[in-house]
């Protein structure tokens, strides 16, 4: 819970983030599900979520091998028993050579399939999840969950079908996929998610608490959980803020590294992080 630009997404970029607000809003290419007629895939923006994935956590990916055989068509499929790592890197791109370590092993030397198979990318992040959902409590390691703007996952979407009619949330392969993570049917993890007005496209900006941003569905699917409130700067966050803004040479005018331009910019943010940021951005 938070108020209004108070920097809850910067808070969670330590850990494993999840842009699902992202992928309902920026939607550029989408196509049939191979899983029913209801159901609707979002390949570039599952091979980017895949590419991030991947980048983030390098180090779990050359350790995890799967449980089951996946089947993405006639002739490809992904056998129980390999990495983890080679099944996302189908889908996210690239040449490259794994860190050659005992665990990673001759299989983490491999040809990279580019984007030839972005077409299965959206059932990928799903095989990705169910192994990370079914093997997070065996101690191997520790699954966070990171969410900013979940309220998005049940939010109104702003994509078109053929027929001009809005697609609707539970549509999505995706948006589906990331519910399911945020069930409390698994171990070995925590949750944690923000509530974003930019991930509430069609809900007033006054309004900014959990049950008003999630909605009557949103909110009993989360139901019970810890809301947190995002406070906003204290005077040392600021000055933190102010001196970083400085160091990197945000402050262009002269007039800024004086003791009165810094208490010209409290006043005009309040101490707001969003509204600060703002002010002391580059053009």
């Amino acid at each position: 819970m938070r108020r209004a630009g108070s920097s809850s997404t910067c808070l969670m970029c330590g850990g494993f983030l999840i842009l699902a607000h992202l992928l309902v809003k920026n939607c550029k290419e989408l196509m049939a599900s191979s899983q029913g007629a209801e159901r609707w895939d979002q390949p570039l923006e599952a091979s980017v979520w895949l590419k991030g994935f991947r980048d983030s956590n390098k180090h779990f990916l050359s350790q995890i091998r799967t449980q089951q055989r996946y089947v993405w068509s006639k002739r490809e499929a992904t056998e129980a028993g390999s990495l983890l790592g080679e099944m996302v890197d189908q889908v996210s791109g690239g040449f490259e050579a794994a860190d050659p370590s005992p665990l990673c092993g001759l299989s983490c030397f491999c040809l990279l399939q580019g984007l030839t198979r972005v077409k299965t990318s959206s059932d990928v992040v799903g095989a990705v999840l169910t192994e990370l959902k079914a093997q997070s409590g065996g101690g191997a390691f520790r699954l966070l969950v990171a969410v900013d703007g979940v309220n998005a996952l049940w939010g109104r979407s702003t994509i078109k079908k053929e027929d001009k009619s809005f697609v609707l949330p539970e549509e999505l392969t995706l948006v589906q996929n990331f519910r399911k993570m945020l069930r409390n049917d698994w171990a070995g993890g925590a949750i944690v998610t923000s509530v974003s007005q930019t991930g509430s496209l069609f809900t007033p900006k006054t309004m900014y608490l959990p049950q008003a941003i999630l909605g009557k569905a949103g909110f009993d699917a989360l139901d019970p959980f810890i809301p947190v409130l995002v406070p906003q700067y204290s005077e040392k966050e600021f000055e933190s803020c102010y001196q970083y803004y400085i160091d990197r040479r945000w402050l262009q005018h002269e007039k800024a590294y004086t003791e009165e331009g810094k208490t010209e910019i409290l006043f005009l943010c309040n101490y707001n992080p969003r509204e600060m940021e703002k002010i002391c951005a580059f053009l």
